[in-house]
């Protein structure tokens, strides 16, 4: 899985480096240029006088001061947002039941952007169609997509808009093209439409399903009337992925 946390390093030097000029500026934009006139080549040429700040290069000063603690602050917070973005799409497609990497035989692999083939909406196929096969294969689980909208699908490649369905179901990309689902007035069955069982896939398909009617009582089930397990994977919060950064989790 993609992994931005390998860009700590780098984004922590860069904002230790603005901190250490921002700080001391921010309290006495004195003190950094007494400094920094210490590295001039030739010191003893300096007009002290010259070095006196007036009031109007202080403001300019602690306001550039305050606009490089920003950028350090953007920085950090550019982190956390890539990596809530690639572990919230990674925690989704593992919950639908992504494997965690491509099984023995199968010439698929697991992408380091689980947004862009981990995950991703099914391109062809919206569940309707009649069932052929004798003997269908079950259907795990489904989530709801009403008021509290999964905030992973605006990362995901191909992502079901909102407005496209009332809930989501996701299954094996292989099988994508087999997922069935009839309305009926006392139940919603969902079925895979294939004799075989899907094999283990890296890759999850989700199919938004629009229903002709509000679902109320009606249960969704699958082959043999078994009810589908209703899932809400997320994204991270701020501070929980704010904490990982801290602690290196």
């Amino acid at each position: 899985m993609r992994n931005y946390w390998s860009l700590l390093p780098a984004i922590a030097i860069a904002v230790v480096l603005v901190l250490l000029y921002a700080v001391p500026t921010l309290i006495n934009p004195q003190w950094t240029t007494t400094v920094l006139g210490l590295f001039k080549q030739h010191p003893e040429d300096a007009d002290p006088a010259g070095r006196r700040m007036t009031p109007k290069r202080i403001q300019s000063r602690r306001m550039l001061a305050g606009l490089l603690v920003v950028v350090a602050l953007a920085l950090v917070g550019f982190n956390i947002s890539l990596n809530r973005e690639a572990n919230g799409c990674y925690q989704a497609a593992v919950v639908w039941g992504a494997t965690d990497a491509a099984q023995a035989g199968n010439q698929k692999r697991t992408s380091d952007d689980p947004c862009i083939t981990m995950i991703y909406g099914t391109f062809i196929g919206d569940g309707s169609g009649e069932v052929l096969e004798d003997k269908q294969q079950p259907v795990a689980a489904y989530q709801l997509m009403g008021d509290k909208k999964p905030k992973y699908l605006k990362w995901v490649q191909n992502a079901p808009k909102y407005d496209e369905g009332d809930l989501l179901i996701g299954i094996a990309a292989d099988c994508a093209l087999d997922l069935k689902v009839d309305q009926g007035k006392d139940k919603v069955t969902a079925v895979i439409d294939r004799a075989q069982p899907c094999p283990p896939d890296d890759e999850i398909s989700l199919t938004p399903i629009k229903l002709k009617e509000p679902l109320g009582d009606r249960k969704l089930v699958t082959v043999g009337g078994k009810e589908l397990q209703q899932i809400n994977p997320e994204m991270d919060s701020w501070p929980t992925v704010l904490k990982e950064l801290v602690t290196g989790g």
